[in-house]
């Protein structure tokens, strides 16, 4: 028998059942016209959206930097002169194990905090007030690590940076998100991965470039450098609109409809404003009647429950597809024996390949869709950390020289597809009235497998600690696959679908692999979903309506 979800009445709501009906009418336009349109056409009509979210994104190379730098700078001899613990075999400076995995976790505890604090100044303050907010305190926090002598010093500063830094992560992902239509989510969300990717290359770049000094000033300037950004991010923020599905949350629908008129161009007409209203607060409605409350609790229960999961476990898979042994590859061809240049140079290589990755990524994910990539992208990863595993057999100049190679390989593969495609799914696949909330345990969860990873990772490579080289690469394979095998069954495909449609896909618990195949209209009380490519198994969902 075909599975029917009955509508719901919501007793909060009181308005005529004609003001429903028009009210519906309007938001199915408005999603009618948003689904037809191109790209050119999207840009075109939400230039100022797009320029907008670009801005706010960019407070990510801020973060994307300073875990670069921390990195780096566990192979820069003036940075072990003045914070080293322990003597290497050489009898020169070294930071210990324990301590690169303090120094890189304490951010990593500065951002968990920092996201718990995001997910509720969102929903009270807004996007705009809570971004000038963190962005103060980021100029006030960077003194620390600028100042530091000591290594418990500067690890408080990187745990106090850390915090902004959980706020911008999940800011920047539900505003990009929310302020443009669903053909240009792809790209926006993306974009956040790719600013990541840039504030790695300058932190590159810098390091490298300071690499010649020998004094306290090889690491002091690279820190130094992140003044540049909190200044012009606070002003643009200032200006810059809130955003509309923040606001009708809110419950103020006058100023959802003003930021609306700055979001779109020029020629946008009223009736094009109250119609994406409509929709807003038409999709609003669908979410409260299952989240009512919107707290984090809701966020594990019913089919919120699988959204979590997918927010989770996407989040997860960042880092144990290997991405590990790419924040330490410094510390890793060092012990391999390559030289400090040499390092610097080939680490520079691969931050580069996040931003080279992230453009190709555009190109692909709106042709190949999310889950097929990011699917993909896990099993090619898995080969190469295979192949890098079974070249730390040897210790020959040839297999050294191939590790860095498949690094580099590998890379390039992870921001092509793992790295920026995780954007768009964390983002699309929340409730709208849980977005901020379930990003924000995604990205918590995704902080402590950082932890986890930056704990085990150093003492892997360390060759004053466990040495295993480039054997580990066999531990993230197994990681790797254990994520490969989890999205193969788990993951939906949320390519060119609406959130409306995204909702009513997880009410009615359709699979994962059926996502992409099944047809739904979110806007009549009952529609056929078919499976096209599989049974042809009807199901009639009767669309669920709040009256408010």
């Amino acid at each position: 028998m075909p599975k029917t979800v009955t509508a719901l009445n919501n007793p909060i709501l009181d308005i005529s059942d004609d003001e429903v009906q028009r009210l519906i009418a309007l938001a199915k336009t408005e999603a009618a016209a948003d689904a037809q349109l191109t790209i050119k056409q999207a840009l075109k009509k939400y230039k100022k959206a797009v320029a907008w979210s670009l801005f706010l994104s960019t407070s990510l190379i801020m973060e994307g930097f300073d875990l670069a730098i921390i990195t780096a700078f566990l192979g820069l001899k003036p940075f072990k002169d003045q914070f080293g613990t322990i003597k290497d075999a050489k009898g020169q400076w070294a930071i210990s194990a324990p301590w690169q995995s303090g120094l890189t976790n304490a951010a990593q505890c500065g951002q968990v905090l920092g996201l718990v604090v995001n997910g509720f100044c969102q929903d009270y303050f807004g996007c705009r007030k809570t971004f000038m907010f963190f962005m103060v305190w980021m100029l006030v926090a960077i003194f620390i690590p600028f100042f530091s002598t000591t290594p418990q010093v500067l690890a408080a500063g990187e745990a106090l940076c850390g915090i902004p830094w959980g706020v911008f992560q999940t800011l920047s992902t539900t505003y990009a998100c929310e302020i443009v239509p669903t053909v240009l989510r792809p790209y926006v969300t993306a974009y956040v991965c790719g600013c990541w990717g840039a504030g790695n290359v300058i932190a590159s770049v810098a390091v490298r470039a300071c690499a010649t000094l020998t004094d306290q000033w090889a690491w002091r300037i690279p820190y130094g450098l992140q003044w540049i950004w909190p200044v012009p991010l606070f002003i643009g923020a200032y200006f810059a609109p809130e955003s509309p599905w923040n606001s009708i949350r809110r419950g103020r629908v006058e100023e959802a409809r003003t930021n609306l008129r700055r979001l779109r161009s020029a020629g946008a007409t009223q009736e094009e404003i109250d119609a994406t209203v409509a929709y807003i607060d038409h999709t609003n409605r669908l979410e409260k009647a299952e989240t009512a409350g919107a707290s984090f609790i809701a966020c594990f229960k019913g089919t919120n429950l699988r959204r979590t999961e997918i927010n989770c476990v996407t989040w997860m898979a960042q880092i144990l597809c290997g991405n590990a042994l790419l924040n330490y590859a410094v510390v890793f061809l060092q012990n391999a024996g390559w030289s400090q240049n040499q390092t610097f140079n080939i680490n520079i290589a691969l931050r580069s390949c996040y931003v080279i990755g992230c453009v190709i990524s555009w190109f692909l994910m709106v042709r190949v869709g999310r889950a097929d990539l990011y699917i993909g992208g896990l099993a090619f990863m898995f080969c190469c950390l295979i192949a890098i595993g079974a070249l730390g057999f040897s210790s020959s100049h040839g297999a050294i020289l191939a590790v860095g190679i498949v690094l580099v390989i590998q890379t390039l593969c992870n921001m092509i597809t793992v790295g920026p495609v995780c954007y768009p799914i964390v983002s699309e696949t929340p409730s709208g009235r849980l977005r901020y909330k379930t990003i924000v345990i995604g990205r918590f969860v995704y902080q402590l497998t950082q932890i986890f990873n930056n704990s085990v990772t150093p003492r892997m490579v360390s060759s004053t600690a466990w040495n295993w080289g480039a054997k580990a690469g066999f531990f993230y394979a197994g990681t790797c696959l254990l994520c490969l095998i989890w999205c193969w069954f788990r993951l939906p495909e949320t390519k060119d679908r609406s959130f409306g449609e995204i909702d009513l896909l997880f009410e009615n618990k359709v699979p994962a692999r059926k996502f992409k195949s099944t047809k739904v209209d979110q806007f009549i009380h009952s529609t056929q979903a078919v499976d096209e490519t599989h049974d042809k198994e009807k199901m009639e969902v009767d669309h669920i309506e709040e009256r408010v």
